[in-house]
């Protein structure tokens, strides 16, 4: 079968036919997930700060924790508000155009770097469907506008086939502005090619090199700029200093950066089932590679851009060993396409029937989407975060139509779910008694003072994996205790015991569970202050 090969500039698909197939794919796929109320992080910080955008003018929170990040997500969610109405659904759809254009970035990036239609079909068509992109697809998180931005970056600073420069680096430079803009830590990516091209030209004594260096930092002046007014205004450089000692002062140990490293290093090559093209890569890179009609070698990507993604693969493990408290996955949201690239890169040089291999890739990815792997991750990282918003929503159902007039004990996000109706799962506040999670420690603490609640709605606070045959024992417990904040919550039958409650509805999917428990003192105690109000009265 002949190989489709497109002209050097996508010809004959131009973009402005690829992304509405894009865009309906990605619609037609995240369907049942437009309405979800809101999860996480973009409940806790990313929609509030918004939401406090669109009704104040304020670019700095002011009804959650004011952090530093800067504001363009912000701005762009706050725009689409003023258009269509504040509701979830818009909210998501205005995400799924963002994950589009990443994906159309991904395709253009591809089409640069290898020239053939079919390598960057199957290399979008693998981001989209990796679980990680798939999930942050609908989610109002920075991490998905950073990677979109940041891609088209790439974009323009990637060299092409036949060339070490970068391409139109003042392109690159707006492109990459904006990723920092929607989240500070995506101006490494400029920062690090900039050094690259620095390099090249003390080696080679040229203007040029410098030039695309001098373009490739410029980010980093708006980004400083954000920081200057931030600080004048809060009296803060970096956001408040308990957001700023989770996720830099209290980084910053040895032991800690080596085993961040680690994870980092497993997320970029395994987590999700990465393992299945990385391991594919690996093993047709032992294969000789496949000729063209006229005899030549098949070489997709040139040797200066594999380097240079490469580069910013493990620039990125490295720098979000160092920075960032959780170690989240979606922090390295713009280096999964580069990683697939390379593999479907490397498929098409080396291996016949390489789409096969992809296809396959794909069915893995299919899978982890809705299978959980066998330790512990972040719910967001697949389809799991979907079935942890609907048993909140289900236990806050249960909540209210049990108790609805209760003070509850519970912990974040439920706090935040219970009492900001704008994220989406009640209509007025709750009043709440919050705790910060459901170990031993404050179970203990709550119990001490029952009088400050009626009602409790409990849930694991951290998913744990019905079967856990993947770990290296107690030291990795206590490891990942001391330095990625792991903990264990008490089952709820144990809660209610300990608090001196009831269990009275308990529901629980794939590792996850929330329970709602009622306190018998507090309802005694108010029925008989009502006798006594009644007797008083006659």
């Amino acid at each position: 079968m002949r190989e489709l090969v497109a002209p050097r500039m996508d010809r004959p698909f131009p973009l402005w036919m690829i992304f509405p197939v894009i865009f309906a794919a990605l619609y037609a796929s995240h369907y049942t997930l437009l309405r979800l109320p809101y999860y996480w992080d973009e409940a806790g910080y990313y929609i509030p700060a918004a939401w406090d955008f669109f009704r104040t003018g304020s670019l700095i929170p002011t009804t959650t924790l004011s952090t530093s990040h800067p504001p363009l997500e912000s701005v762009y969610l706050a725009l689409w508000w003023r258009l269509s109405g504040f509701s979830v659904e818009v909210t998501r759809e205005a995400v799924l155009l963002v994950a589009a254009l990443g994906l159309l970035a991904v395709w253009r990036l591809a089409m640069r770097l290898t020239g053939v239609a079919s390598v960057a079909f199957w290399t979008v068509a693998l981001t989209g469907l990796y679980p990680v992109w798939f999930a942050q697809s609908t989610l109002a998180q920075a991490d998905i506008f950073a990677a979109a931005c940041a891609l088209w970056g790439l974009v323009y600073a990637l060299p092409e086939r036949d060339g070490e420069g970068v391409p139109k680096a003042w392109a690159a430079a707006l492109w990459f502005t904006a990723a920092a803009l929607c989240k500070e830590t995506a101006v490494a990516i400029p920062l690090t090619l900039a050094a690259v091209s620095a390099w090249k030209g003390i080696r080679a004594r040229r203007w040029a090199p410098w030039r695309d260096a001098l373009w490739l930092a410029t980010p980093a002046l708006p980004l400083a700029g954000w920081y200057v007014w931030f600080h004048a205004k809060t009296g803060w450089w970096f956001g408040n200093p308990q957001f700023f000692r989770y996720n830099a002062e209290a980084t910053l140990q040895p032991v800690r950066i080596v085993a961040a490293l680690g994870y980092r290093v497993l997320h970029l090559t395994a987590h999700m089932n990465l393992f299945v093209p990385v391991l594919m890569t690996l093993a047709a890179l032992m294969l000789d590679p496949r000729k063209t009609k006229d005899g030549r070698e098949r070489a997709p990507i040139c040797k200066a851009g594999r380097g240079r993604m490469l580069l910013l693969l493990g620039m990125n493990a490295v720098l979000f060993s160092v920075l960032g408290g959780a170690l989240l996955t979606r922090y390295l949201l713009p280096m999964y396409p580069l990683v697939l690239l390379l593999a479907v890169a490397t498929f098409y040089k080396r291996v016949p029937w390489w789409p096969a291999l992809a296809a396959f890739c794909a069915g893995a990815f299919v899978l982890g989407l809705q299978v959980n792997p066998p330790y512990r991750f972040a719910p967001e990282d697949n389809l799991e975060y979907a079935r942890v918003v609907r048993m909140d929503q289900a236990g806050i159902a249960e909540l209210k139509a049990r108790y609805p007039d209760a003070t509850v004990l519970t912990a974040w996000p439920v706090t935040d779910e219970l009492t900001k109706p704008e994220l989406g799962y009640v209509r007025k506040p709750w009043d709440v008694e919050a705790i910060d999670d459901f170990t031993a420690a404050e179970v203990a603490k709550a119990a001490g003072e029952p009088g400050k609640y009626s009602a409790a709605l409990v849930f694991s606070t951290k998913y744990d994996p019905p079967w856990l045959p993947w770990r290296l024992g107690p030291k990795e417990e206590k490891l990942d205790e001391r330095y990625f904040d792991l903990h264990h919550d008490l089952p709820p039958g144990a809660i209610a015991e300990r608090l001196g409650g009831k269990l009275v509805w308990e529901q629980r999917k794939a590792g996850m569970w929330i329970a709602l428990i009622r306190f018998e003192r507090q309802y005694v105690a108010a029925g008989q202050a009502a006798g006594q109000a009644g007797r008083a009265g006659r």
